[in-house]
């Protein structure tokens, strides 16, 4: 580890951004978050609004790092055309407010960590996808390649501009395994639809790992994938859930059901899958502590991580 950093934080109160502040502080930087309620000076604490890209630039005095995590939830529930502004918003305009703040300052972060999703690749099948591979098509391929361009507008400034790639985040605490666990735990889950939708998934011990790695190598910039190395399917998920809390996996959700509750979201998200490799990270050295589903989910519940 190098030396202590000050480092601003967008999206501090998420899952990943929780996790990742206490790292951040443990190893003795200086955390900023930005908030859209009324700041607490006390807890380092700056206002903004991204979805009217306004923020506080007193907030970047003295900051060698952004960390851009914020972005409202893509699976809260049924899309409308409102919800969809939102998601948009939430991420293209933070990112372009906080670019904006940087460029109102004569001395500019020197790395900024912009969150993007798998979700850039869009539906692809079975077919394997890594950094190099082409936008998809569809609602959030589009979300995906604005906020990653409008987090490419800080490389003009001299900013290093990483852009982080998530795939499904596990954890007990919240994402996708800590909704599934209480129907599991019931003996209620199982796959969506076929079960043949890819989970390209990364523990979140793994992501906190990651961002401080990335932060700190000054060779790195651009796309990296946040994914373990061997994705799984739906279905392979699931039974490896089941059979880690000694509970039957085998109700799967019908297809009609899941487009009936939740309409273009379920096609986008809960039946939309990626191979994805880390292709990346990897070669940069990266060493996942994480790469075999079942011992992750089992450790992770255990522990509740």
């Amino acid at each position: 580890m190098g030396e202590s950093m000050n480092i601003l934080v967008t999206g501090a109160s998420g899952l990943i951004g929780r996790a990742l502040v206490s790292a951040l502080e443990s190893r003795g930087d200086t955390v900023r978050r930005l908030v859209r309620k009324t700041p607490n000076a006390g807890k380092l604490e700056y206002a903004w609004q991204p979805d009217q890209e306004r923020l506080d630039s007193s907030a970047l005095l003295g900051v060698d790092a952004v960390i851009h995590l914020a972005g409202q939830s893509v699976a809260s529930g049924r899309w409308n055309s409102a919800i969809k502004r939102a998601i948009r918003d939430s991420r293209v305009s933070g990112t372009r407010a906080l670019v904006a703040a940087m460029r109102s300052r004569e001395l500019r972060p020197k790395v900024f960590v912009s969150a993007s999703a798998i979700g850039y690749y869009g539906n692809r099948g079975d077919e394997w996808v890594d950094e190099a591979s082409p936008l998809g098509e569809g609602f959030l391929c589009e979300v995906c390649a604005e906020w990653e361009a409008a987090s490419a507008e800080a490389e003009s400034l001299g900013v290093r501009v990483v852009r982080t790639r998530f795939g499904h985040v596990l954890s007990t605490h919240g994402g996708a395994l800590g909704k599934l666990l209480p129907l599991f735990r019931l003996g209620l889950g199982g796959p969506l639809s076929d079960g043949r939708t890819w989970w390209s998934w990364i523990s979140l011990p793994d992501v906190i790992r990651a961002i401080p790695f990335l932060l700190e190598r000054a060779d790195l910039s651009g796309a990296f994938n946040l994914t373990a190395p061997a994705p799984v399917t739906n279905r392979e998920f699931t039974s490896a859930l089941g059979k880690v809390l000694r509970r039957p996996a085998l109700l799967a959700v019908p297809r009609f059901a899941l487009r009936l509750v939740f309409g273009e979201m379920a096609d986008e998200v809960l039946l939309s899958g990626c191979r994805v490799r880390p292709t990346r990270l990897a070669s940069a050295g990266f060493h996942f502590e994480d790469q075999d589903l079942a011992a992750c989910l089992r450790r992770l519940i255990e522990q509740n991580i």
